[in-house]
């Protein structure tokens, strides 16, 4: 049966690679695209491969004329959880690749998505290395309390954290044991060079570096008493790393209802 796609940010670094992959799929059919900048072009000459008869639309609404099983976003953090609710809306399951959303908006993205009885997969990096860092990194929180993380990114990435990072941090909140660290009101100085407080119930420090070089690192440090570890992810020039993880996740989504964080959600 074959999986038809609707790709919200097709032109974009990730999204010409999604267009590509897709095409080449013979389980899944791409049958709509949106790009504001390239609207009324053809998506595959956008992306830079052959034509593909789909025309690219300025709006999701426009594309969700098209008959569709499942909206996959690449787009902005303002738009996404728009998004997100206009495809549920129309009976489509969802994945979201872009990054920059709160705890709040994924709880009403889940609402919504159970009301529809539909599913969404929401990672903030679809790569198999980014998981498996995501993996380590829980497990040992449960033995090591004290951590912390650190965000990198290109100098123009316009949210902070990523939303690797971020995930990896409400993640950790919700394992982790209190930290030895003194807390940050009793801090003398510049509190803020501590970094913003995510997760709950207990929160991890996340630090963001924003600078020319770097495409897409986290980092995570553990510490204990005489020892320390350090686990972390780096993201090359390439989007290949993410295109497997979000194709495996468009083809999962539509086996359960509600909402999963995380590619590991759907790799067991």
């Amino acid at each position: 049966m074959t999986t038809r796609i609707i790709l919200a940010g097709s032109t974009g670094w990730v999204g010409r690679a999604l267009v590509a992959a897709i095409a080449d799929s013979p389980d899944l059919a791409l049958v709509g695209a949106v790009a504001r900048s390239a609207a009324g072009r053809d998506a595959g000459e956008a992306a830079g491969v052959r034509a593909l008869g789909v025309k690219i639309s300025a709006k999701l609404a426009d594309a969700l004329a098209a008959p569709a099983d499942v909206v996959i976003d690449y787009t902005k953090p303002d738009v996404v959880k728009h998004h997100a609710l206009q495809a549920l809306a129309h009976g489509c399951h969802v994945v979201i690749g872009t990054s920059g959303l709160s705890a709040d908006d994924y709880a009403k993205i889940d609402t919504a998505a159970r009301e529809k009885g539909r599913g969404v997969v929401a990672a903030g990096n679809f790569s198999i290395t980014a998981t498996l860092m995501r993996r380590f990194a829980l497990e040992a929180a449960r033995l090591v309390p004290d951590i912390e993380i650190i965000d990198y990114a290109s100098a123009k990435k316009a949210d902070t954290p990523s939303g690797t990072a971020r995930e990896l941090a409400e993640m950790l909140g919700a394992v982790r044991h209190a930290g030895t660290a003194k807390p940050v009101g009793e801090l003398t100085g510049v509190p803020e060079t501590r970094g913003g407080a995510i997760g709950t119930p207990t929160p991890v420090q996340v630090h963001s570096v924003r600078m020319p070089s770097y495409v897409l690192s986290c980092e995570v440090v553990l510490g204990a008493d005489n020892e320390r570890l350090t686990i972390r992810h780096d993201a090359g020039a390439s989007a290949a790393p993410y295109v497997a993880g979000t194709l495996l996740a468009a083809r999962r989504v539509g086996s359960f209802v509600g909402l999963r964080r995380g590619l590991d959600a759907v790799l067991e």
